[in-house]
């Protein structure tokens, strides 16, 4: 019983530290999330949602939808079209793109106190749509990005991929804007489509702000 007792006061001790990522999938279609650092991945089914614990203070925290999966030996293995991280439920390295990822840096030191910063990146792309919301209340400047067009189905050309969109910056941090990443732009304002592009892109809230994260909002 003593031991029981510990266990739970662990628990609720990691939980007051960490902020809490609830991830909504409002999709018509399954969605497999991803969290890192935490290593975290499970399935969300249309009408789902998945809380996620990241520490406080976490630097560059990212969630990021898995689709098209496959998954077998007890649905910890297996494939996916898009967002694939070495084929494990629970991803330790980073999706393979074309990936929408949601992108944290929590409790930053600012000039009034700490600050949570995040975004929406294209930067690797798009599979998804996306929206970041603060959850709870909490007062933020400019409240959360929202990505809600289907860049897949208008994806030029040259960039189209098995289920989603590449970035014609993939991997060149020295690249853009170029007439691609404008095409992300235009559809999706609020969000990166090039390392460096700072076009109102960066959104903050208070340190210890909860956010939901909606795939198709």
């Amino acid at each position: 019983m003593a031991s029981l007792l510990v266990v739970v006061v662990m628990l609720a001790a990691t939980a007051a530290d960490a902020v809490t990522f609830t991830v909504v999938n409002k999709c018509g279609y399954t969605v497999w999330p991803a969290a890192l650092p935490s290593g975290d991945g499970t399935q969300l089914d249309p009408g789902q949602s998945w809380a996620v614990y990241v520490p406080a203070g976490t630097k560059g925290a990212r969630v990021w939808g898995r689709t098209g999966c496959g998954f077998v030996s007890g649905g910890s293995l297996g494939q996916c079209q898009t967002g694939d991280c070495g084929g494990t439920l629970r991803c330790k390295a980073v999706g393979a793109p074309p990936v929408t990822v949601a992108e944290f840096s929590l409790g930053q030191v600012s000039g009034s106190g700490g600050e949570d910063y995040f975004d929406i990146s294209l930067v690797d792309g798009f599979n998804a749509p996306m929206a970041i919301a603060p959850a709870g209340g909490r007062r933020c400047p400019r409240g959360g990005p929202t990505c809600a067009e289907q860049i897949t189905l208008q994806c030029p050309g040259e960039l189209r991929a098995k289920a989603g969109c590449n970035n014609p910056c993939m991997g060149n941090s020295t690249c853009g804007p170029t007439k691609d990443t404008e095409f992300f732009k235009r559809l999706c304002p609020e969000t990166i489509t090039y390392s460096g592009d700072n076009r109102g892109t960066t959104f903050t809230c208070p340190a210890g702000t909860g956010y939901r994260i909606v795939f198709c909002p």
